[in-house]
């Protein structure tokens, strides 16, 4: 399971600009990666565990601004097409899940 979070904050204060990097890196440190600028994903191995990251988030919503999360398969992540211009790009790494018999 992957989740993306999208957000669009306000920046246009000094204020405004700490809450936002404040967001950005608290969402790093739960383990998001930049996608592009506002969209950050994680790789999750459950459900559950992408509930647990969810709820992170949030926590640590601020006060102003959209924010947007949404939970994918691992197989409709793969099925995503990223282009650099109109050059076909290379697919992020994509971790490897491990089943248990």
């Amino acid at each position: 399971m992957w989740v993306l979070v999208f957000f669009d904050l306000p920046t246009d204060t000094q204020k405004e600009r700490k809450v936002a990097s404040k967001f950005r890196k608290e969402i790093m440190k739960d383990g998001f990666t930049m996608f592009q600028f506002s969209i950050y994903v994680r790789h999750c191995s459950s459900s559950e565990n992408t509930e647990v990251h969810i709820k992170r988030v949030k926590k640590l919503l601020p006060e102003l601004g959209h924010v947007g999360i949404l939970t994918i398969t691992d197989k409709q992540f793969g099925m995503m097409e990223i282009f650099y211009g109109q050059r076909l790009a290379d697919r992020p790494n994509t971790p490897q899940q491990l089943e248990m018999f």
